[in-house]
């Protein structure tokens, strides 16, 4: 596609002035730029072709060659002559910054599409995780703990600008913000960070003396953090805010808690739903009885063991298990899974008894196995995760 004179990219009059230049070519980047267009390539042809005719009109020597032979006056100039995106993309537009810092020292205070950079922008702080170890009761029932850890806050004295004076940060002098020094050696152009800002691009003449010019310091904070519940193990809460600070005013980080529920004693948790195994005698197994249980809540339920109870046998309580985090109101189940507990020593009179039973019971005969049909139906309203 042939060039545009470059007065007419920039709308402006050959007789116009550097601050008419500057003027116009601000208001067609700020139009065009390509952060403010994604994906319109339209737009980055014409941020490319104002950007081009800048760099010649804005440069005194370039534009009277300009003006004197037109396009064949500047080539080569400059390493890039009159085109800074040779290659494609944006390869070249930080040769050609250098020079627009006081257009765009705020526009472009971040890394671009093409990769060109004015230092690095204040960072928001860090996000911080702290680990609680709580109680199945806990996690069921919730409750409000007190922790302490260490964050990146506001500097007290400077109250985060940096300086002792209170000036805040001010463009590094040695790379006019850029956070780089490009040297030329030969035909090749070296990038090397600034040693005196150290690739940040700004720096403080007075540093505060509590913080050292970063505008934080680290101390330790106690907050009192609400354990919800229904909450899991390795789930987390986020507090918005309270991470590190950020730098020079920019948002702080968010505090991570994360809960780690130590194991029960007695009780399993499997969800919402609570397993617990209890154990009874062979009596009770087979005439039956009623036992009482203690829930979670150390409320005591009354369970009725069924006469000839097998062993593995699933009772369950609607409503005693674990709360869920969205509802506490609603609550799982508690599964109870019976063992029966064989007796390894027996007296004479309790064998004597037993071997009275057998006979009793015809248990003298070989017995026939179950079929397989009729041990499906009877373990059908077991716990899965029992077994």
């Amino acid at each position: 596609m042939a060039r545009r004179d470059y007065y007419e990219v920039l709308g402006v009059g050959k007789t116009a002035s550097v601050d008419e230049i500057k003027k116009s070519y601000r208001k067609l980047a700020m139009q065009y730029h390509p952060d403010r267009n994604p994906g319109n390539k339209e737009a980055e042809e014409k941020f490319k072709e104002a950007t081009e005719a800048y760099t010649v009109l804005g440069d005194d020597e370039k534009r009277k060659r300009y003006d004197q032979f037109g396009f064949a006056g500047i080539e080569g100039m400059g390493g890039y002559g009159g085109n800074p995106f040779q290659g494609g993309g944006f390869s070249g537009f930080e040769d050609v910054f250098a020079g627009f810092e006081d257009i765009f020292g705020s526009f472009f205070g971040s890394q671009g599409g093409g990769g060109f950079r004015t230092g690095r922008r204040a960072r928001r702080g860090s996000d911080l995780l702290y680990n609680i170890d709580i109680t199945l009761e806990d996690a069921a029932f919730g409750k409000k703990v007190d922790i302490t850890y260490e964050r990146q806050s506001t500097c007290d004295v400077c109250h985060g600008v940096g300086s002792k004076t209170g000036d805040g940060r001010k463009r590094c002098p040695d790379c006019g913000g850029s956070g780089q020094i490009r040297r030329s050696q030969g035909f090749f152009s070296i990038s090397t960070p600034c040693s005196r800002c150290h690739g940040s691009g700004d720096v403080i003449d007075n540093p505060c003396p509590s913080c050292g010019g970063n505008g934080v310091i680290r101390k330790k904070t106690t907050k009192s953090v609400k354990i919800p519940q229904g909450i899991d193990n390795g789930k987390r809460v986020i507090i918005k805010g309270e991470g590190d600070a950020g730098e020079a005013g920019s948002p702080p980080g968010d505090l991570h808690i994360k809960f780690r529920v130590a194991l029960h004693e007695y009780f399993y948790r499997e969800g919402n739903n609570l397993l617990l195994h209890i154990p009874i005698s062979f009596t009770q197994a087979t005439l039956g009885d009623e036992i009482s249980i203690s829930t979670l809540d150390k409320k005591v339920i009354k369970m009725k063991i069924p006469a000839g109870c097998e062993n593995g046998k699933i009772l369950r309580v609607k409503g005693a298990g674990m709360p869920t985090l969205e509802n506490p109101d609603y609550k799982g189940d508690l599964y109870i899974k019976v063992e029966i507990e064989i007796p390894k020593h027996l007296n004479k009179e309790e064998k004597k008894i037993l071997e009275e039973f057998r006979k009793v019971h015809g248990e003298e005969q070989k017995p026939m196995p179950k079929k397989l049909s009729e041990k499906i139906r009877e373990d059908e309203d077991s716990y899965s995760q029992f077994f």
